[in-house]
């Protein structure tokens, strides 16, 4: 997926907004390319969990719609961990086997880092995130 570094650095923000607890969104865009990030309330409120409700996914999915747009990937935040899906989020990924998704850790307040990841079963592949225009 390409993705510009500002879209990025939204993400960072958000994650580091919501601190102690997970956050959460969607990117959306066209093909491969990322063009928007959509924060989403995390239903859950907590530090090693995240949900994004039906009313939020319905809200993101009409706002990309509207621009022509669809839903990349998920996005959520580990406050304390690496940037990699823990078994919750490999568990949780199983509804959604066609979707990205994006992990911003926190681990290292000082270096933010978000990796992206294709899960399909216990099956978990890092995916590269390119530069966008």
């Amino acid at each position: 997926m390409r993705i510009a570094e500002e879209l990025i650095n939204q993400i960072v923000a958000h994650a580091q907004e919501t601190t102690p607890e997970e956050c959460c969104g969607v990117v959306t865009g066209r093909g491969d390319e990322a063009l928007a990030v959509e924060r989403a309330d995390n239903e859950f409120a907590h530090r090693m969990r995240y949900r994004i409700s039906a009313d939020e996914m319905f809200r993101i999915y009409k706002l990309a719609d509207a621009r022509g747009e669809e839903m990349l990937a998920f996005y959520h935040s580990h406050p304390r961990s690496e940037a990699y899906p823990s078994q919750t989020d490999i568990n949780e990924a199983g509804g959604l086997p066609e979707s990205l998704h994006l992990i911003c850790s926190l681990e290292n307040p000082d270096a933010p880092s978000v990796r992206a990841f294709s899960i399909r079963g216990n099956e978990v592949e890092e995916v590269s995130l390119d530069g966008g225009t």
